[in-house]
């Protein structure tokens, strides 16, 4: 343990405590003694432990730029912050926190080793930064969606993963669904994954995972595309994500608390026909996540064309001058030196005159050309605009729409449904006729007590399941309407932009060469 004095209330990251520590983690003997008193500089410590501190807030660490290792767990940190500077870092320690977001890291590309244990993290995201990571521990938090062990797969080194203590880490197919999604995982829990498991939960998950490789194969292609249509894609990375995850079964199984927690999910895993089931909503999901794709592309191929005609329409800045502007640039410096060789004071004053109007007169070609780019880019953002939205709008109305399709994921549903109720009142009939000779789970046989209990079980279960299949696909309209009206008003707010930098630089250079006019009178008259 951190040798350092505690304290109950929170403390700030200032430069005593810092020099505390690093004096009393570096060498004790003469070196060490030498050391303090020549002074210690941060940028030569490799290691740094804050452990214990009660720090609430991570500061003033941005002297320490060739950090390897930081020690920050057991304090009552709230946010991720502060470690911009820290590229060098190679292991991070930030468990026995209060963190609720994982944010802060985007610098941090050396990062090998992170620990975040026990904190409240409910979302796996934002590591993308982390291409060499290889040991992250998430143990203890508040991770409820399978869906995050899909966003893992982008780290190619990652061997050591730790999710225990998290809600889906009680779900019934958690170990056989990470090992499936994970395959180059060699540790889960602090246990090694046996070859022999990890092949049986490719088998059992190999059509939806193979699905998936495909779709990370055109991502891939396309994310290597124009980097106008790179951004685009990265634009619709959430909706993009979540069309991946409507492709996997665990949509409609226990993969949240509210369905693993309801009687009806447990008795259709024991007497549904879930193998059926499943398999045909994998395939309407897959179908949708390809429409989606597919769309996607659409869109993409529609924004990089506008990206690049914006490219090709919008000149250069002024500087430095073209000749096609007008033809007081070709001659600007002729004028100059001819009103001051002027030996008669009238011709100077004339010459004088004729230059400034030649400088109003370029002022006016100026404005005018950029009036002329301002109504043409206006033009073409609006016909953009149209028809992103005509093309999101096609996309929700058939997602929605009985052609590609949550309708059907609702139809699948209601005919499972039917059937779970179908099965369960006949096998109701038999447990009341003691014809029923296989044995029931207990929290299963609680419900085939009377009729009642058994429909509204079915029936709870049913309800739920429309649920997600309701925010699924609200979460998809929404998702794409907000990226579209995000992009939309990026574009005119960049187009205002670039208008305001252009009058600014015009109005800049007349100023420049009024002024150069004046000077060059005043110095002229006063000689």
């Amino acid at each position: 343990m951190n040798r350092l004095c505690n304290s109950l209330e929170p403390r700030v990251m200032n430069d005593d405590m810092l020099k505390l520590a690093v004096g009393e983690q570096g060498p004790q003997e003469e070196a060490g003694q030498l050391a303090k008193q020549e002074g210690i500089l941060f940028k030569d410590v490799v290691s740094l432990q804050l452990d214990f501190q009660n720090i609430l807030r991570i500061d003033n660490l941005w002297q320490f730029e060739n950090l390897r290792k930081l020690q920050l767990d057991n304090n009552i940190i709230e946010r991720i912050e502060g470690l911009e500077n820290l590229t060098q870092l190679v292991w991070l320690d930030l468990s026995f926190n209060n963190i609720e977001a994982i944010e802060g890291l985007d610098t941090l590309v050396n990062l090998e080793d992170l620990s975040l244990f026990n904190n409240r993290i409910s979302k796996i995201d934002s590591l993308d930064a982390l291409v060499k990571l290889q040991v992250l521990s998430l143990g203890n938090n508040q991770i409820g969606n399978m869906m995050n062990i899909i966003y893992l797969r982008r780290f190619k080194d990652l061997r050591a993963l730790s999710l225990s203590g998290n809600p889906i880490a009680e779900a019934e197919d958690y170990k056989m669904f990470v090992w499936a999604y994970l395959p180059d995982l060699v540790y889960l829990d602090s246990r090694r994954i046996d070859d022999h498991m990890k092949g049986q939960a490719e088998m059992k998950h190999q059509f939806s995972i193979d699905e998936l490789r495909h779709r990370e194969r055109l991502i891939q292609a396309q994310q290597a595309q124009h980097p106008a249509c790179r951004a685009g894609a990265e634009a619709e990375r959430p909706a993009r994500w979540f069309l991946a995850a409507a492709a996997q079964s665990h949509l409609l199984q226990g993969a949240r608390p509210e369905s693993s927690a309801c009687p009806g999910s447990r008795l259709g895993v024991w007497v549904g026909p879930g193998l059926t089931y499943k398999d045909k909503f994998v395939i309407i999901c897959l179908n949708i996540f390809a429409y989606g794709l597919k769309q996607q592309e659409k869109r993409q191929h529609l924004y990089f064309l506008f990206v690049n005609y914006c490219h090709n329409t919008v000149p250069l800045p002024i500087f430095p001058f073209g000749v096609s502007l007008s033809p007081f640039l070709c001659s600007r410096l002729q004028s100059l030196n001819a009103i001051r060789d002027e030996a008669d004071l009238a011709s100077m004053e004339a010459r004088i005159v004729a230059y400034s109007e030649d400088i109003t007169e370029l002022s006016n070609v100026l404005m005018t050309l950029e009036m002329q780019l301002v109504e043409q880019l206006e033009e073409t953002i609006n016909m953009f605009e149209r028809n992103i939205v005509d093309m999101v709008g096609l996309f929700v109305e058939n997602v929605q729409s009985l052609c590609c399709t949550m309708a059907q994921c609702r139809d699948l549903e209601n005919h499972h449904h039917e059937k779970l109720l179908e099965i369960a009142i006949n096998t109701l009939e038999k447990v009341v006729k003691g014809e029923l000779d296989e044995d029931l789970p207990e929290d299963v046989r609680a419900l085939f007590v009377d009729k009642d209990t058994i429909v509204n079980a079915v029936g709870t279960s049913h309800d739920i399941h429309l649920l997600k299949i309701d925010n699924r696909e609200d979460e998809l309209v929404t998702r794409v309407n907000s990226w579209c009206t995000h992009l939309v008003g990026k574009i005119h707010k960049d187009e205002i932009m670039r208008n305001r930098k252009r009058v600014k630089e015009i109005n800049q250079y007349i100023d420049h060469m009024q002024n150069e006019l004046d000077n060059l009178d005043s110095g002229d008259i006063l000689d």
